[in-house]
This record gives structure tokens, sequence and C-alpha cells, in this order.
């Protein structure tokens, strides 16, 4: 099996072992429910997109498309969901199959430190073809700026998002599952 780190992130070859993840999100039982759209819009930017729940036969994932401009101070595109209570106590990181159109994307991390809408930690993470599980420990993620605590408190978790972000490009993430480990 395959082990490739980029960008923080371990990208992980289907098959392989690891350690006992808690799955947090399936995308089944009406994820559109528990997960938000947002664009840059909502602070003037241009950048257009849409995220939808679709299935490749066997399993459900959300897919999150669009053309992220950095136009008007824009440059970003972003699927997110809420938590309320945070994560345990111990949790280490993130793991998500995902696959994409070959660009990088980001995991953004709120918490109760991140009041400030453009506040977050922030994680990257390729997405190819085929789908693929990457691994995020919390210590690979990196505040958004010195205002925030420079390290993740998981029980503050708030919510995480796919954010396709920061350059003009165009978006194409599916996100297969969610885990905490």
């Amino acid at each position: 099996m395959r082990t490739t780190i980029w960008a923080g992130a371990v990208v992980l070859a289907a098959g392989m072992a690891m350690a006992e993840p808690r799955l947090i999100e399936d995308f089944t039982d009406g994820p559109e429910r528990r997960w938000d759209y947002v664009s840059d819009q909502v602070m003037g930017g241009v950048s257009e997109g849409r995220a939808a729940v679709s299935t490749d036969g066997t399993r459900q994932f959300l897919r999150l498309t669009g053309e992220v401009s950095t136009a008007n101070n824009g440059g970003f595109i972003q699927v997110r969901r809420k938590f309320s209570g945070g994560f345990p106590e111990g949790t280490e990181g993130l793991r998500a199959e995902v696959r994409g159109n070959d660009q990088g994307y980001f995991v953004h991390i709120r918490t109760t430190a991140t009041r400030i809408p453009w506040h977050y930690y922030q994680a990257a993470f390729p997405a190819g073809a085929d789908w693929q599980t990457v691994t995020l420990p919390l210590s690979a993620f990196t505040p958004s700026n010195r205002a925030v605590p420079a390290r993740i408190d998981p029980e503050k978790i708030t919510s995480i998002g796919f954010v396709a972000y920061g350059r003009d490009h165009q978006a194409d993430l599916s996100v297969r599952s969610v885990s905490i480990y």
C-alpha cells in the first residue's frame, strides 16, 4: 500500500490499515439538513457553486462544484457542517474519503475561539480522480491569524467545512465519509 504526505495531510491507499475511526458522517439520512453551502458572496465575492448529494450506485456522497474567483476580494466556496458540544477529548484528527479533479482543497475547522467569520483553522489535502482516504491530524491545522489560539481544542469544535479556496479555479470535490480518530 502507498502512503503519501502532502501539505500536512496523509493520503492512504484504499484498504490500508488505520487506527479505529469514529464515523461522524456518511451522507445518508438527509445530509442536506446537516450541511450548508456557503460562498464568498456573503462578503461581496463573485464565486459561484453548489453542493448536492449524489450516489455512485453504491454509496451517497456530497459533491461541491463551482467556479472559485478571487475577483472583488473573494476566493472560496465551501460546504460546512455545524456541531454542538465539540468532539470527544483525545480526538487527534479527521479522516475523510474524497475524490476530485486533481486539485488541492482544504478543511476549515471553527471553534468557540473563532468568533469572527474570517477566523478558522485550515489544513490542505489533495483530491485525485479516485476515492482516497485523507488523514488530517489536528496538529496539521494552522490558525488563520494570530488572534486564534495556536492549537485546536477538539471539545470546542463548532464546525468543519470542505473548502475550495484562495485561487481562481474550477472546483469539483466529492466527500463520501468523515470520521474522527
